[in-house]
């Protein structure tokens, strides 16, 4: 693909082509799904970007960029589907198996192996690269809402979903991996008690 003009005008109407050709609005759900992948992805280079700054110190962030790596271009990959119009297909259209869904399982059992059991629920934050992968979760799971409100409405493979839901519990795991591994802070909610 070559991409010569950055602007073409053709959205400025408020409607953009699907990638068959098919014109919708902007604020369509399928937009809304594969913008927020996007947005996702986005994020998700933030983190890349944090993480470098530790790789030379912490040989765990080497596998970090590697699997963050892979999964930003899973989410092309989900993104591009998104972004066809039902039943259409592609010469060399992007792919999201159930093999990609059981990569991030073996990843999140042995990211597990490293951490204790959770007694309590974990504050969104700690050090940059953890908290950027909270971050990164909550926007997952906005992509996850994204894409089964538009499974009710239109046709949406099933793995597409699985695989955004267990992305961000893989980035849940990845935070809290990250903070083990590279000796950022975790902290745990802690429950107000009323004594009235």
């Amino acid at each position: 693909m070559r991409i010569t003009k950055v602007y073409t005008r053709t959205g400025d109407a408020g409607r953009t082509r699907l990638a068959g050709g098919q014109q919708v609005w902007k604020d369509s759900l399928r937009v809304e799904a594969y913008g927020t992948v996007d947005e996702l992805n986005s994020l998700v280079g933030v983190v890349r970007v944090f993480n470098a700054e530790r790789a030379s110190v912490h040989a765990h962030a080497v596998r970090l960029e590697e699997e963050l790596r892979w999964i930003q271009n899973k989410l092309f990959d989900t993104g591009g589907i998104l972004a066809t119009a039902p039943g259409q297909t592609f010469k060399n259209m992007p792919q999201v198996t159930a093999k990609d869904v059981t990569r991030l399982e073996k990843l999140i059992d042995e990211c597990q192996k490293d951490l204790a059991p959770l007694k309590e629920f974990i504050l969104p934050g700690g050090g940059k690269v953890s908290g950027f992968l909270h971050q990164a979760r909550t926007v997952c799971r906005r992509a996850e809402r994204d894409c089964v409100r538009l499974s009710r409405e239109e046709s949406v493979d099933p793995v597409i979903v699985k695989f955004v839901n267990r992305l961000s519990d893989t980035l849940f795991v990845l935070a809290r991996w990250v903070a083990k591994t590279q000796g950022e802070a975790e902290f745990l909610w802690e429950r107000e008690i009323n004594k009235g």
